[in-house]
């Protein structure tokens, strides 16, 4: 293995950790874990079965933790299934696009894909929709549409 792949297999066992770790406490969790579950499969049905394990008990974890130590939690979570991962596209190294495309499936729904602002009765401030970032380092100049005309 060349270190370019080495450093692809952590980057996105990290970054899938990650997402897991967001998706755990989601109404669309089950969708997520049943792709997490065909790519576990790719290692054996056996392997897939303890990896699930982790993985559900990871998510209960999570569930079961109290508001003010959440964060910690999720932490603690990414960091052990990070593990978890890269131990697995290790091992099938096949399955790493497989993951990458699931990353990039989430974070598409995530990342504003089909998200609606409605804006009401805004008369004294400006509002700002972005789908991605904004460098407002010049600051924002705004005037009201009946002033620059």
């Amino acid at each position: 293995m060349i270190v370019g792949e080495a450093l692809n297999i952590m980057q996105v066992a990290g970054v899938g950790a990650g997402a897991l770790v967001t998706e755990m406490a989601k109404s669309t969790w089950e969708s997520m874990r049943s792709a997490v579950a065909r790519i576990f499969r790719r290692g054996g049905e056996e392997s897939a079965e303890q990896d699930l394990q982790l993985i559900d008990a990871a998510r209960q974890q999570l569930l079961d933790s109290m508001t003010a130590e959440r964060a910690s939690v999720e932490e603690k979570l990414r960091r052990e299934l990070a593990m978890q991962l890269e131990v697995f596209l290790r091992k099938n190294p096949d399955a790493v696009q497989e993951l990458q495309d699931l990353i990039d499936e989430v974070k598409g729904a995530t990342d504003g894909d089909g998200a609606k602002t409605s804006v009401h009765h805004n008369n004294a401030s400006m509002v700002v929709v972005s789908a991605g970032d904004i460098n407002a380092s010049g600051g924002f100049h705004y005037r009201a549409p009946e002033q620059s005309r």
